[in-house]
């Protein structure tokens, strides 16, 4: 009997596992994309999942939390059904991501990291979103935002349904 709280692929995901692994030379090399298998698969990436890809890969949970926690494309607990992640690197900073971020804090009544009550919106900031010449920019779900002003931003997240 299996525990229902342990994270396991199906059959194909782990068919799919082992063909990623097989790609490098060394399987490690397949730790990303597998880690967006099980962020896709359950949500998030939980300490049980992490723990779950380390056994996958012969590799220490700690290995496998330094990753999931090192890039911000990954989520340790469950994420709104969109997200907004506003860069706060210089370029945006010069150009007023400040008072974009404080905008979206006052407006989703949330502060970066967060998720609103309703579970609509997951509001984060990001080092660079690599658009500097639009500064300030986010990013919303998979599309990219830029030149932001307050009125602009209003506009996008009344969009998200």
């Amino acid at each position: 009997m299996t525990d229902a709280r342990r994270p396991e692929f199906t059959p194909q995901q782990l068919a799919e596992v082992r063909r990623l692994q097989g790609l490098y030379p060394d399987k490690r090399g397949a730790l990303l994309p597998v880690l967006h298998l099980a962020q896709e698969r359950y949500g998030y990436v939980s300490l049980e999942v992490e723990e779950y890809v380390a056994g996958l890969f012969e590799l220490s949970p700690a290995h496998v939390h330094e990753v999931v926690t090192f890039y911000t494309l990954f989520f340790q607990k469950s994420k709104g059904r969109h997200v907004v992640s506003v860069c706060h690197n210089l370029s945006c900073d010069l150009m007023n991501a400040k008072g974009i971020i404080g905008h979206l804090e006052d407006r989703l009544g949330v502060s970066p990291g967060e998720t609103t009550p309703d579970g609509r919106i997951t509001f984060l900031t990001v080092e660079c979103l690599c658009a500097c010449e639009q500064a300030p920019m986010m990013q919303v779900d998979d599309r990219y935002e830029g030149n932001l002003t307050p009125g602009k931003v209003d506009s996008i997240i009344e969009g998200l349904k």
